[in-house]
């Protein structure tokens, strides 16, 4: 893998992971459009786990009070804050569908054959229409001191429908959220915060079956493309948290909408 192609992965899903247009599915496009080889799922993860590391950091008081309520929870402890316990034990409820599904998905091999324009097509207009009737349709601001574990199983059932490619990790939780009455930037907060449990999953998967290739190179490439997503993406999460305080939805559906149909020309333009 060429060091052009590393960077501009690393940039890549920095920028898309957390904004709601898929960054599975811009991963996908890089090699597609480029003539570049597929970098591959393990890459996929390695470049995940860098913006895993910039969530954590972005979201750092959210993640320190949950592990605090988890360890008073371990030592039955009951001083344990009741809201933060809430919080997390709703990520570990929304975290489960995805989980489950995922492993049954990866071992029939469906992943794979999802990875295409077409697909990414398709799936960037629907749900981007989704996205853009549901943002508009709430007018209910419920914050995540609301959030009851029925609401974090419906996210969590939304979840697993980005796994297929262009649908959007954030994109369609955002408006599962936001369907349930949540702000935007509740919703945000909620879908980000789900980030951490799914991708460290992935990851830690990933990372044995990189333990064991022995493949140095690889390792090396990795490391690098998650070092660069992980500053993109604090970049963008920081940027999109204060855009949503003040604005909608629409500018992600716009683009989401553009890129779809320009993909599907494309495919339909050369059969």
């Amino acid at each position: 893998m060429t060091l052009l192609q590393i960077i501009v992965l690393g940039i890549v899903q920095g920028i898309t992971e957390f904004l709601p247009i898929s960054s599975s599915g811009h991963l996908i496009l890089v090699p597609a459009l480029t003539d570049w080889p597929d970098q591959g799922l393990l890459m996929d993860v390695g470049v995940h786990m860098g913006t895993l590391m910039a969530v954590i950091l972005y979201f750092r008081s959210d993640v320190a009070r949950m592990v605090i309520a988890f360890w008073h929870m371990t030592t039955f402890n009951k001083n344990a804050n009741q809201q933060d316990k809430r919080l997390m034990i709703a990520l570990v409820l929304s975290t489960i569908p995805i989980v489950i599904i995922g492993e049954l998905v990866s071992k029939m091999g469906w992943n794979n054959t999802w990875r295409t324009l077409e697909i990414i097509g398709w799936t960037s207009i629907i749900f981007g229409i989704l996205l853009y009737i549901l943002d508009k349709k709430s007018t209910i601001t419920k914050k995540i001191t609301d959030l009851r574990y029925g609401h974090a199983m419906i996210i969590g059932f939304a979840q697993v429908i980005a796994i297929i490619p262009g649908v959007s990790r954030s994109g369609i939780t955002m408006t599962a959220a936001r369907a349930l009455g949540f702000s935007r930037t509740e919703a945000a907060r909620f879908s980000m915060l789900m980030s951490i449990p799914t991708i460290l999953a992935a990851g830690t998967l990933a990372g044995m079956e990189l333990v064991k290739s022995g493949d140095m190179a690889l390792k090396t490439d990795i490391f690098l493309g998650a070092g660069l997503s992980f500053v993109t993406a604090l970049l963008a999460i920081a940027g999109l948290m204060k855009w949503l305080q003040k604005s909608s939805m629409t500018p992600f559906v716009i683009y989401r909408i553009i890129l779809g149909v320009g993909l599907l020309g494309l495919v339909y333009g050369l059969n």
